[in-house]
């Protein structure tokens, strides 16, 4: 997806080294770094930056600034992680705070999963999160991943380890679904 991927409200975009200074931004809220398994807290100054540089390089990551067109405002991030062997990607997302409970972004997971199956041709995609973090496992439920199972203390975030709920989307009930 080098090209823009728009919804009716968002532009889905590569990411540019000018994004960094926004990303900090929204990263660096504690409640936002808290649902993710990979967003530090503190945000180091200057890690946006590092960030934008390695994952250009990554070939199998797709990531994308989530765009608001009507004020041209980065509000978040969302990836595809690609397992070609499987014919597999695993979606990951967060979006700013300001912008949580507004469905932004369960409209862009609903443009990277059309993707995923349309120009990709993926057979699966399927996402984690913590399950005390409703508001991302709603966005998997709302874009028709369906529940498949927790993975008791999966990980550890915080000093602490956390049970990550799993959702998944098969091509063949993607394509019934439309």
């Amino acid at each position: 997806m080098d090209r823009l991927q728009e919804t009716k409200r968002l532009l889905l975009r590569p990411l540019q080294k000018e994004d960094a200074h926004r990303i900090e931004e929204l990263a660096s809220d504690y409640e936002l770094a808290k649902t993710t398994l990979t967003v530090p807290h503190p945000y180091p100054q200057g890690g946006a930056v590092e960030f934008i540089e390695s994952t250009s390089k990554a070939k199998d990551l797709l990531l994308y600034a989530i765009v608001v067109k009507e004020s041209n405002s980065l509000i978040g991030l969302i990836n595809i992680k690609l397992t070609s062997v499987y014919e597999r990607g695993e979606l990951g997302y967060w979006v700013g705070r300001p912008y949580w409970g507004q469905g932004f972004g369960t409209e862009a997971a609903k443009s990277i999963i059309d993707y995923g199956f349309e120009e990709l041709n993926l057979n699966k995609i399927y996402a984690g999160a913590f399950t005390d973090n409703p508001g991302s496992w709603r966005i998997m439920e709302k874009v028709g991943m369906k529940y498949e199972g927790t993975w008791k203390q999966h990980a550890k975030r915080f000093g602490r380890y956390v049970d990550l709920a799993y959702y998944g989307l098969l091509k063949e009930d993607y394509f019934k679904s439309r």
